[in-house]
């Protein structure tokens, strides 16, 4: 494994051609995701974006609601420390938006099946 010197108080860390994690975000084969989607201050914006993208790709292995929690939960724990405390909050927040907006659905399935 090739490591670079980096004035961290951690001494040694891994080249930033070898972190594989930026590119998952940027082409995951699960979802098709907006340029830029984390880094938006609106967690409804971002609920509707993963969802929009979960549901419109067909190479997910999950529901959409897995695919979209996934890839959320995925960069919030990849950031790590690196992510701003404001942008986690929203991050955070992004998750709640998230379970409501799929929750509409589901009870609108629900309802509809009962007329």
């Amino acid at each position: 494994m090739r490591r670079t010197q980096n004035k961290s108080s951690k001494g040694l860390r891994r080249s930033k051609s070898r972190q594989w994690s930026g590119r998952v975000t940027q082409r995951s084969n699960a979802l098709d995701l907006q340029p830029k989607v984390f880094k938006s201050t609106n967690p409804r914006r971002i609920a509707l974006s993963l969802k929009r993208s979960a549901q419109a790709s067909k190479r997910r292995k999950g529901t959409p609601y897995q695919s979209a929690m996934s890839m959320l939960n995925f960069y919030v724990n990849r950031a790590g420390k690196s992510l701003p405390q404001k942008q986690k909050r929203v991050l955070e927040r992004a998750k709640a938006e998230l379970r409501d907006v799929l929750a509409e659905r589901r009870r609108k399935l629900f309802v509809s099946q009962m007329s």
